[in-house]
């Protein structure tokens, strides 16, 4: 698995949520169904073959969004939220592999952050990206997504 520290540059984003705990997660994947059924209805969309997931994590609960990068934050339509992610940097890495197994790579990244002496920044979103490329698969459980943790240092 290749883990890397990245530099993201701000990107503003529009889409739906969701706030719920661990146990519900299973509704994520229905989240992009609904989302692509509504992308046509987003003003101000990059031409970026992408899906952004942004997400906080807590303790007991997260709240998960499914966003499309847009150029603007005007027009939102009603029933979505849009915001700013600002520029950070993040460890990288790409998950590859079924629903069941995202868990063993995020127990991977936070292994090599402590290892490497990165500190998670819990006040930043991380990071899911879904590419359009990978949109069939991904429907078929072949998941193939890039993940990003927010850090508060670049060592």
């Amino acid at each position: 698995m290749d883990i890397k520290v990245v530099e993201k540059e701000e990107m503003k984003v529009v889409g739906i949520s969701w706030s719920g705990n661990f146990a519900q997660r299973t509704i994520i994947p229905q989240l992009f169904e609904e989302m692509e059924k509504r992308l046509n209805d987003i003003a101000y969309k990059t031409d970026e073959p992408v899906l952004i997931a942004p997400f906080h994590s807590r303790e007991t609960d997260l709240t998960y969004y499914v966003m499309a990068p847009v150029e603007k934050l005007d027009d939102i339509p009603e029933g979505m939220s849009g915001f700013t992610i600002p520029k950070k940097y993040y460890v990288h890495t790409t998950h590859v592999g079924r629903f069941e197994e995202i868990k063993n790579t995020y127990h991977h990244m936070y292994a090599w952050m402590k290892e490497y002496g990165y500190d998670q920044d819990y006040q930043a979103l991380s990071l899911e990206v879904y590419k359009h490329e990978h949109i069939l698969q991904n429907k078929t459980g072949d998941l193939h997504f890039d993940i990003y943790l927010p850090v508060k240092i670049y060592k």
